[in-house]
């Protein structure tokens, strides 16, 4: 067993590196509700440059930044078209409904890509029994989707039909950077047909913590102030965006090596009897493990217990994350792990 764990739960668990630490440590700070910290408001006109918006703001999370961008999209009684997994949907507590008095409805897609004909078809005409829609929101990379990859003329036709009825739409582009590296692309040209867009620092980019929204400057200006009605006024935050500088800086083109190793913990999965795995685009790698005779829950006990880490999604399905922090011998080292355990050793 390996000195420590390979912690393949998610792109989440990675630690700053060293020039985070030293950038954090060397910060300079104001008071960011001030509009004082000018570590922060060089995060924010970085992020908004990189992906070709007038400006930005940095929040604490990606979900604090996805239910900052809905509720300044949007009015209480208002509608939001999204997919029927995605992660404003699944996995966010039904904040814009609480806070912000938005009903959701979800569409089914594929691989986490809606179809625009049935965008188009959802979206409310104007009848006193309805809720009149507010907002657009897509999701990419797609997170339950296995890190799926909206393909452009998929988002080019969405942000057509947007167009046609004046809506927003919202990207929540936590991994839009993986996205942008899978696809050989710029992340400007990915946000491009998007009103808004909130991506992750704290992912694959390794920041300890952070999200930044970006959209037009009036609306973000809007954004700040649901920002401060939800806490989120930091302070002194310049010790958290100066490690957002590192990692916009230094941490985008290594994600090729992320997608690597997902490849290669892909192929040699595939290669063992019980598992049926999707090949995968970014850094994901979902695993269907229905074949050996355990639940997801159960296998992922057992790869525990040999110091590798895995989350489960569904009954029969696992997932691994490939990140920074996990090198080639800790793939290797996984894929012997999984090999013994359906041998039953």
């Amino acid at each position: 067993m390996l000195k420590e764990p390979v912690d393949l739960r998610s792109d989440t668990v990675t630690k700053p590196t060293p020039a985070m630490r030293r950038a954090m440590y060397e910060a300079e700070v104001g008071d960011d509700v001030y509009r004082e910290d000018p570590t922060v408001n060089r995060l924010e006109e970085e992020a908004a440059a990189r992906l070709g918006k007038e400006a930005g703001l940095f929040v604490t999370s990606g979900t604090q930044g996805n239910l900052i961008s809905v509720l300044t999209h949007t009015a209480p009684g208002q509608e939001v078209i999204l997919e029927s997994e995605s992660h404003i949907f699944y996995y966010e507590v039904a904040g814009s409904a609480l806070i912000g008095g938005v009903q959701m409805r979800p569409l089914k897609g594929k691989a986490g890509a809606l179809d625009p004909a049935e965008v188009e078809a959802a979206v409310r005409p104007e009848n006193i029994h309805y809720p009149p829609t507010g907002l657009i929101a897509l999701e990419n990379t797609h997170n339950r989707a296995g890190g799926a990859v909206l393909p452009p003329e998929n988002v080019q036709a969405i942000a057509q039909v947007a167009a046609r009825h004046q809506l927003p739409l919202h990207l929540d582009g936590a991994r839009i950077f993986n996205a942008a590296v899978a696809l050989g692309l710029s992340a400007a040209e990915l946000a491009a047909p998007f009103t808004s867009v909130m991506f992750c620092l704290s992912k694959g980019l390794g920041a300890p913590v952070g999200s930044v929204i970006v959209g037009p400057r009036d609306w973000i200006e809007r954004a700040r102030k649901w920002r401060k009605r939800l806490g989120g006024g930091m302070r002194q935050a310049g010790v958290l965006a100066a490690a957002g500088l590192v990692a916009l800086d230094q941490m985008v083109e290594r994600l090729a090596e992320d997608h690597a190793n997902a490849r290669r913990l892909a192929e040699g999965l595939a290669n063992l009897p019980g598992l049926e795995v999707v090949p995968p685009q970014t850094n994901m790698v979902l695993v269907d493990v229905a074949g050996t005779g355990l639940s997801a829950s159960a296998f992922t006990a057992r790869l525990a217990e040999h110091g590798v880490l895995a989350g489960d999604t569904a009954p029969t399905k696992v997932r691994f994350v490939t990140h920074k922090d996990v090198d080639r011998k800790g793939i290797e080292y996984t894929l012997a792990v999984v090999a013994k355990l359906i041998k039953g050793e």
